[in-house]
């Protein structure tokens, strides 16, 4: 039974998904502008939508941050940068991929 994680380095603007304690995956992700930061901190992924409309793209993985996600995006562009209001922007290939992965529950941790 496999035990995932999620790790998003703001510093290299990557997500990673863990099986215990090894890395299985690595995804380039946009995160937030220095207006409104990424927050820091420990979460887990509290819901899953497919096709939430709007900027969202393809998926959209609520975090128990309230307002805060993991997601798709209609911009692929904007990927590997500093341009969200906080959320973590995914390519929809990858997010579709990720969330096929992981479950509600699972532990998100966003680090400097």
């Amino acid at each position: 039974m496999p035990n995932y994680r999620i790790i998003v380095d703001l510093s290299d603007k990557m997500l990673y998904l863990l099986d215990s304690e090894v890395v299985v995956r690595g995804y380039p992700v946009g995160i937030g502008k220095m207006v409104t930061q990424t927050p820091v901190g420990e979460y887990t992924i509290i819901n899953k939508q497919r096709n939430p409309g709007g900027p969202f793209g393809a998926f959209w993985m609520g975090l128990s941050k309230p307002h805060y996600g993991i997601h798709g995006t209609n911009n692929p562009a904007s990927i590997g940068h500093e341009v969200s209001h906080g959320c973590i922007r995914m390519y929809n290939e990858d997010v579709l991929q990720l969330s096929s992965i992981v479950s509600v529950g699972t532990r998100v941790t966003i680090r400097p």
